[in-house]
């Protein structure tokens, strides 16, 4: 066969011994790639099951080889996405073999992903020249707004590290080369903004981070009112001196509808409020969705036309909702009447659909809105990380197709290897997908991020729980539980393991401190189901797993990948949860 074969959205570099979907790589174990190959041989006929056995172990015996093969094409089908009761490209032949259904077309061209590598760059914040702290944010917004243009200009030619790994580095005293070294980038842009009344001036480096080579330096001055026409010269300028071509012409929906700026804000001023909401909105604590939401109200109320602003409202709602600070259908609904407003605002917006899909995920259970929504939102830009993680989250990870959801996001980071968010989604992935090493992996790389991070913790207790390891299991979820404040949330994990680790007395008041804490405001409802679990307390954890559905709680989304679910999935009422969340007809 050629190197490159081909089918639906998908690319198979057989050489390579890897699976693409989009351009990104999906993870595949060798012997599930194996009989993928094989399949691919012989489109549209029977392979055998003695066929793929000679295949994948030609030299080995099983006694339970019938298992073995079927684990193998089970990984498989979870990888494409696929179905054994309604397949797409894999149809079971009972007793006989398997069948490839897609048409595969056979090229002998270089794959996709294996063209020109594009050039990585990052922006980092802008330095504050005016001596008045009142304008420390401005710099982040010229940083920010410069990174947004340069982003939609050639995806396919230039890869542009994402403002919340950018930010990381705000302060910090770090040379090119070794920033350069962390993030894998060719170019880094840096400056400063000084500001006198309507008078602005930007000054803006470039530097080639192989040799330290200043391309340009250039100033920029406009007034207040042409201030963002000066940071799109500034992009474009940037840009044409790393050999990027005008993305007159590109076919990737971003350049095109990015349109007037108008769908922006005339205010410097606003601009940076924002960028300052979302830095304190990224912390994914109490403390800073409190204050991003009291700086979001203060933009509105300057600029109620101003959509980013409406959208970063409606992921604020989505964010204390999942985590149980609020009652998650009160901040649920709250959150798709400002995605609503920020998309009539504009409709272009490609993470406002992807975050309007996890809305119809978490209050209807409604599949197809959030197929509909997620596949608007990747046309009007593939490129976007968050889009790509909130498709992860929204569509991939509920109906337990996690190898494909752990590729997006680690695609996602590629771009944005420091957002907290996108490492605690990772870790989550990960660990509901019982990859162990690499559920380890991941959090102590997000511990470096942030050494509070609980989520972190709370994934390395639930690993060692899946291994039997229930000591080290309990000391991490104790971890858990402290570094969140004692949150109700962190309260049912660590009742649940403590329960499961025979510590009977310590979780039973657990569970009676979950119910003081229900008197004076919201628990998650799994908070109580998992301690009933822990105690083999069927009928009480079903009383609870069904309030949590009807609840919209969010630590239900991965019903069919929890393991300690296991005992209770030929249940009855088991099945009666999977129905209710329309994951099973």
């Amino acid at each position: 066969m050629p190197g490159v074969v081909r089918f639906d959205c998908y690319e198979v570099d057989l050489a390579a011994g890897q699976l693409y979907k989009r351009g990104v790589r999906i993870s595949l174990r060798d012997k599930s790639f194996q009989a993928l190959a094989l399949l691919l041989e012989h489109p549209g006929q029977v392979v055998s099951r003695e066929e793929l056995r000679r295949r994948l172990w030609p030299d080995e015996v099983f006694v339970d080889f019938d298992n073995n093969l079927n684990s193998a094409i089970g990984r498989l089908r979870e990888a494409l996405g696929d179905s054994a009761d309604n397949p797409r490209f894999i149809e079971t032949l009972p007793k006989h073999g398997y069948r490839f259904l897609a048409d595969v077309s056979e090229s002998r061209a270089e794959p996709k992903h294996a063209r020109s590598r594009r050039a990585r760059l990052v922006v980092l914040p802008f330095l504050n020249l005016s001596g008045d702290s009142a304008h420390e944010y401005l710099g982040d917004a010229v940083a920010d707004e410069i990174t947004t243009d340069l982003a939609s200009q050639a995806p396919e030619q230039l890869a542009v590290i994402a403002r919340t790994t950018a930010m990381h580095y705000r302060g910090r005293d770090k040379n090119v080369s070794d920033i350069g070294r962390e993030l894998g980038v060719d170019y880094v842009v840096e400056g400063g903004v000084h500001h006198v009344r309507d008078q602005f001036t930007i000054n803006v480096q470039l530097i080639q981070v192989s040799d330290q080579t200043h391309l340009f330096a250039r100033k920029y001055s406009a007034e207040q009112r042409d201030i963002f026409r000066a940071m799109d010269r500034a992009a474009s300028d940037i840009a044409e001196r790393v050999g990027i071509t005008s993305a007159q012409g590109s076919n990737h929906a971003v350049a095109i509808v990015r349109g007037d700026r108008g769908r922006l804000t005339g205010d410097l001023a606003v601009y940076a409020d924002y960028i300052q909401a979302c830095q304190f909105l990224a912390k994914l604590s109490a403390e800073g969705f409190a204050k991003a939401k009291s700086l979001l109200e203060s933009v509105l109320a300057r600029d109620p036309g101003f959509a980013p602003a409406y959208d970063a409202l409606a992921e604020m709602c989505w964010a204390v909702g999942y985590m149980g600070f609020v009652p998650p259908r009160q901040a649920f609904s709250a959150g798709i009447t400002h995605a609503l407003r920020a998309l009539e605002i504009d409709y272009s917006r490609a993470e406002t659909h992807a975050l309007l899909a996890q809305f119809h995920k978490t209050v209807e259970y409604n599949w197809p809105e959030v197929q509909r929504e997620m596949t608007l939102a990747l046309r009007l830009d593939p490129t976007s990380p968050l889009v790509r993680m909130r498709y992860a989250w929204s569509w991939l990870m509920p109906h337990g197709h996690m190898e494909e959801a752990v590729a997006e996001v680690e695609s996602a980071l590629q771009l944005d290897p420091l957002s907290l968010q996108g490492r605690t989604m990772l870790v989550i992935l990960l660990v509901i997908s019982h990859r162990h090493e690499k559920t380890l992996e991941a959090a102590r790389r997000l511990l470096e991020i942030d050494p509070n991070a609980y989520w972190a913790y709370l994934s390395i207790g639930s690993t060692y729980r899946d291994q039997g390891e229930l000591d080290k299991a309990v000391s991490a979820h104790r971890k858990a539980f402290e570094a969140s404040g004692g949150s109700a949330a962190m309260t049912g994990w660590l009742g649940l393991t403590l329960a499961l680790s025979g510590k009977a007395d310590e979780a039973s008041a657990l569970l009676e401190h979950l119910h003081d804490m229900g008197a004076r405001g919201y628990v998650p409802p799994t908070s109580y189901a998992w301690i009933h679990l822990g105690f083999g307390e069927t009928g009480r954890a079903f009383e609870w797993l069904n309030r949590a559905v009807e609840e919209c709680d969010q630590f239900m989304m991965p019903i069919k990948s929890y393991r300690f679910f296991d005992p209770i999935r030929d249940d009855p009422r088991f099945r009666a949860l999977l129905h209710k969340m329309n994951l099973e007809p």
